[in-house]
C-alpha cells in the first residue's frame, strides 16, 4: 500500500521553509556587509554639475519662490546644464576640481589615521586623565607597602 499523499505534502512543507529561512539569511548578511561604512570617512567631492546645482537652487528659489517642488528645481536645473556651454561650465569645473583635490587630501590623512590606530579600528586610543606624575606616585606607594 501506498502513504498517503498528505504525509509526503507534509514532509516536503518543512524543506520549503527550510529553503526560505536561507534565502532570508543569505540576504541580511549581504545588507551587513552594505553597512558597515565608517562614519568619519570624507564624503565624496559633488561633480561640476552638483556644485552648479548650489548656485542654480538659490537663484531659481529667488526666482520662483511659488515652486516648493524638489523635481522642478531638479528639471529646470538639468535643463539649463544642457543648454551651456563648455566655457559657461569651466568654473563649476573648477571648483569640482579644488573640492577633489581637497578629498584625495582628506582621504590620504583618514588612511594615516587608520594605520596608526592599528588593526584599523576608527577607534582613538583611549587617553588617561592622571598626569605622569601621579601614576609614578602611585607605583611608588604600592611598591613601599
Amino acid at each position: 500500500m501506498r502513504a498517503p499523499k498528505t504525509a509526503a505534502i507534509a514532509h516536503k512543507k518543512p524543506l520549503a521553509e527550510i529553503l526560505k529561512k536561507g534565502k532570508a539569511e543569505t540576504n541580511t548578511k549581504k545588507d551587513k556587509a552594505r553597512n558597515k561604512k565608517d562614519p568619519d570617512a570624507p564624503k565624496r567631492p559633488s561633480s561640476a554639475f552638483f556644485v552648479f546645482m548650489e548656485d542654480f537652487r538659490k537663484s531659481f528659489k529667488e526666482n520662483n519662490p511659488d515652486q516648493k517642488s524638489c523635481s522642478a528645481v531638479g528639471k529646470a536645473g538639468g535643463e539649463k546644464w544642457k543648454s551651456m556651454t563648455d566655457a559657461e561650465k569651466a568654473p563649476y569645473a573648477e571648483k569640482a576640481l579644488k573640492r577633489k583635490a581637497e578629498y584625495e587630501k582628506a582621504v590620504q590623512a583618514y588612511k594615516i589615521k587608520l594605520t596608526q590606530n592599528g588593526d584599523g579600528c576608527n577607534e582613538l586610543p583611549e587617553e588617561s586623565t592622571t598626569s605622569t606624575s601621579e601614576v609614578h606616585d602611585e607605583a611608588d606607594q604600592e611598591a613601599s607597602s
